[in-house]
């Protein structure tokens, strides 16, 4: 199963004991209670924590924090703000780049980057 389509909590409990972390070491680091992040590894919680959450584990566990966002269900807390930026635009910007592989999408980044660069000239 690859990591994309593994459950969030089963993910986050390899990757800390990967790391050393016990369950209660990680817990303390995270801010949360042992038991709370035991049902977070187990599948147990009716939602998923929160993305900051989410991303303070991924600092914690050198792991890609959009990507660890995305498979607990979240959105990175910027991207609202940025679509609502401009509310035309990026959504359907975002419409036309659905369906693009991960190269391409570095590509279309890499662009946009450097159509910014020339704007902030």
């Amino acid at each position: 199963m690859s990591d994309a389509h593994k459950p969030f909590g089963k993910h986050l409990r390899e990757k800390r004991t990967a790391k050393g972390y016990s369950l209660r070491r990680f817990a303390e680091m995270l801010g949360v209670s042992p038991t709370y992040l035991s049902h977070v590894e187990q599948g147990k919680v009716d939602s998923p924590p929160t993305a900051k959450l989410v991303r303070r584990a991924a600092e914690l566990l050198d792991e890609n924090s959009d990507e660890l966002i995305a498979m607990a269900g979240r959105v990175p807390e910027d991207l609202p703000k940025i679509i609502q930026s401009q509310p035309e635009a990026m959504p359907e910007l975002l419409r036309a780049a659905r369906g693009l592989t991960a190269e391409k999408l570095k590509k279309l980044a890499e662009e946009a980057k450097r159509l910014k660069e020339g704007d902030d000239r």
